[in-house]
């Protein structure tokens, strides 16, 4: 969970840097340039539970490298909500502007992504609560629907992939 509040100061530093032009923080590593990209059929996705700071829950989006080659996620995953119809309730999270690097994901490990919401209370116009969070891995036109009730209120944002989890 800790690492989830340190990666929301991190998102948080270059919504800062986007509109103030100010560098904050530290960049990642890039992946190694021979490594292919992760297919959907290489990950699993998971969704971590939420971490709250300062009206936001935070939510990581855990890649695990399910295959037995190193391969590399590039950018932001793509996030939406949907019902047990598998309709989208709402539009698709809105990327958060921080920098994007190549991210190695060796067998077995895991890399993440930051899904923010504000806390019930916080912000109106909460969406109804989904059944599944609909994942798109960066640069992946197939999707992996993870199971997960989910209610996002006011802000909608997802960070980029980054090592750690």
């Amino acid at each position: 969970m800790t690492n989830v509040l340190t990666r929301a100061a991190t998102i948080a530093a270059a919504m800062l840097f986007a509109t103030t032009g100010a560098a904050v923080g530290a960049t990642q590593a890039s992946a190694l340039p021979s490594a292919p990209a992760c297919r959907v059929a290489d990950l699993n996705l998971a969704i971590g539970g939420p971490d709250g700071a300062a009206g936001s829950l935070y939510y990581p989006i855990n890649f695990t490298n399910t295959s037995t080659h190193t391969c590399a996620l590039r950018g932001y995953p793509g996030v939406s909500v949907v019902d047990v119809r598998h309709h989208q309730i709402g539009t698709s999270a809105i990327r958060t502007g921080e920098p994007v690097d190549a991210v190695a994901v060796r067998p077995g490990d895991s890399v993440s992504a930051v899904l923010r919401t504000n806390s019930e209370g916080v912000a109106a116009g909460c969406r109804p609560t989904s059944t599944y969070v609909k994942v798109y891995p960066p640069n992946s036109y197939q999707a992996v629907q993870i199971p997960y009730h989910l209610r996002v209120c006011g802000a909608f944002e997802i960070s980029p992939v980054q090592a750690g989890d």
